[in-house]
């Protein structure tokens, strides 16, 4: 999970997900690019709310999924109502996608 995201929201997934945050990780302030590089060698999805790293970074070279949380703000309140469907568009993400939860539209 990228430092944007609220840390409590790491209680929201299943058990059966190894969720790190990028605080955890010892990742802290590091840009984007290498937020990605590092987090294609040990994860397989990156969980933020920055809509911009889609535009910015080169997801289908990554190789990661990103997942962007797109929410009224970064706050716990805010995050926890899309826990589900981020769940049900993570079953079908193939590597390199960017998945925007809600969708666009």
């Amino acid at each position: 999970m990228d430092e944007n995201v609220d840390k409590r929201l790491k209680r929201s997934f299943p058990e059966e997900h190894e969720v790190v945050t990028v605080t955890e990780a010892g990742w802290s302030g590091k840009k984007n690019g290498e937020l990605l590089r590092l987090a294609k060698k040990e994860f397989d999805v990156f969980v933020t709310t920055d809509k911009g790293i889609p535009h910015q970074q080169n997801v289908p070279k990554l190789g990661l999924v990103v997942a962007v949380l797109r929410a009224r703000s970064n706050a716990l309140e805010d995050l926890e109502p899309l826990m589900d469907d981020l769940g049900a568009a993570l079953v079908d993400a193939t590597p390199g996608t960017v998945v925007r939860v809600p969708p666009e539209g």
